[in-house]
């Protein structure tokens, strides 16, 4: 079996190309530079890939989009806003959403699979998304699942989202079943040497490992315990507010 997915170099996208290789598909991974204001996750990504080599068949290419840049730059994570140092809500995480991400990126990934011969498309959308990127939604894989199909009659494509109806501390307690190395995985905005532990993708990442009574690997022992405070001390901050 084959299959195209994307993978990011976080932990849900790390996750799902384990996931798949459990499953005993050969996985074609498609890493985008898309103009994000760093390229950890890029690095991260060819890490994991290269890891999860042991597992199964794994063919990784990083895809450099970078020349859409301008169309695109919006927000916190391609525009000139500020990366949000609050916890994770609706409003404060909307300024992340890259415009039509998904959209953009599951086309050339849907495109590759027909090139490949792979019936599959998959991306790592999960429910703690649900409320702030549209694109991680039930309701757009069903619409671009079809999208895809119409698009490709005489070479069908399906888009799938194993995880859509998990939360990211569920996705994590699947990743720990199957030894995913998230040490080698990068979830924080900031391009850094360390994480911030204070970004909302901080945040999640830490309550995430924190609900599966798990230290984060990717931490040192001291950066965990400032990541476990600087969570409850920024959502009482956020409950009160």
């Amino acid at each position: 079996m084959k299959c195209v997915m994307l993978l990011s170099g976080g932990v849900d996208s790390s996750t799902l190309l384990y996931y798949l290789l459990d499953k005993g598909y050969e996985v074609y991974a498609l890493t985008f530079y898309y103009g994000q204001k760093h390229s950890k996750e890029l690095e991260s990504a060819k890490k994991v890939a290269e890891n999860a080599k042991s597992r199964g068949k794994v063919e990784h290419i990083t895809v450099d989009i970078s020349t859409i840049h301008d169309l695109i730059s919006f927000g916190a994570l391609t525009g000139k806003e500020e990366i949000p140092k609050k916890f994770y809500t609706e409003e404060s995480q909307k300024i992340t959403i890259v415009p039509n991400r998904n959209m953009i990126l599951l086309s050339i990934a849907a495109g590759y699979a027909v090139k490949m011969s792979a019936k599959e498309v998959y991306y790592a959308a999960h429910l703690s998304d649900y409320s702030i990127y549209p694109d991680c939604r039930k309701e757009f894989v069903k619409a671009l699942d079809t999208a895809v199909y119409l698009g490709n009659l005489w070479n069908p494509v399906e888009v799938k989202a194993p995880f859509v109806d998990m939360t990211k501390a569920d996705i994590v307690k699947l990743g720990l079943r199957l030894d995913v190395p998230y040490e080698l995985t990068w979830s924080c905005y900031e391009g850094g040497e360390r994480p911030c532990l204070s970004c909302g993708t901080c945040l999640e990442r830490t309550e995430a490992f924190m609900t599966n009574n798990a230290k984060d690997p990717l931490l040192t022992d001291e950066e965990w315990e400032r990541a476990v405070e600087i969570y409850h001390r920024m959502k009482n901050e956020s409950e009160s507010d």
